[in-house]
């Protein structure tokens, strides 16, 4: 499929997102930069999420009158498969050149999608990452910001879990396509920037926060017990370290995600 230049393809997995997903819809509606297609995948939800947002849509297509607007797409998964595999079936799918990510719980600030896209046009990379703050389950900021380096490498990424996923902002035109796929692993995310950034490729950080992370208080990332497992699953299996190897990047990371969240 020939990529569009200048368009953004929004990856958002959905499951069970009915609290959210119109004003997530919405928020990016409200971008400043309108180049985008929204593609929602709908990862088998057991609430009405699915049929909240078809109607969403019905009523954005009667407001449009016959006038042309970005693309929002609802793709409905034949099976539960979980996020990773929801996202690979959104990149698929996607028709732009830059791959953009955003969970359905979380905020994107409205100029997001501007100020990155220069971001990673100025430093002419393929992988750009944001601040963001954390907020709670109203998605209401806490003060709590967290910094992002200039810039991260594979050796950096293993010690600092700090790239966001609703932060990121990919080019396609610059990644090889057998490498736009996310690892069907826990922690899949982390598991994707490692893949990206093992082959070579910088990502860039801007010092920004363009993003709220939503945390409810009985979230899966807020068992820090499962993010030990997780993490440690990763080092050893997914990344083939050694023990030793695997222990000293696992005390840095310990000690920077709960400073994190301090």
């Amino acid at each position: 499929m020939r990529m569009q230049d200048g368009l953004v393809s929004i990856i958002v997995p959905i499951y069970n997102a009915g609290n959210y997903i119109e004003e997530t819809i919405q928020m990016v509606e409200k971008q400043t930069y309108q180049n985008w297609e929204l593609i929602l995948v709908d990862d088998c939800s057991s609430d009405n999420g699915k049929e909240l947002i078809e109607a969403y849509l019905q009523k954005r297509k009667a407001k449009s009158e016959g006038r042309k607007q970005q693309s929002v797409r609802l793709i409905s998964k034949e099976q539960n498969e979980g996020a990773a595999m929801a996202r690979n079936t959104g990149m698929k799918a996607a028709e732009g050149r830059y791959i953009a990510f955003l969970d359905a719980d979380d905020i994107w600030m409205s100029d997001k999608l501007r100020k990155e896209l220069d971001f990673l046009t100025e430093k002419q990379a393929a992988f750009a990452f944001t601040a963001y703050e954390f907020g709670d389950e109203n998605a209401k900021g806490t003060g709590k910001i967290v910094h992002v380096p200039k810039t991260m490498t594979y050796k950096k990424a293993l010690s600092r879990t700090v790239i966001f996923t609703t932060t990121v902002l990919l080019d396609r035109a610059k990644i090889p396509a057998e490498l736009l796929e996310m690892p069907v692993v826990k922690s899949e995310d982390t598991a994707f920037w490692w893949k990206l950034l093992k082959s070579g490729i910088v990502a860039y950080g801007l010092d920004e926060v363009l993003a709220i992370y939503r945390r409810p208080a009985k979230s899966l990332s807020s068992n820090k017990l499962e993010a030990i497992k997780r993490i440690w699953y990763l080092y050893r299996v997914q990344e083939g370290l050694s023990l030793i190897q695997s222990s000293r990047h696992f005390v840095f990371w310990a000690l920077r995600a709960t400073l994190r969240r301090l």
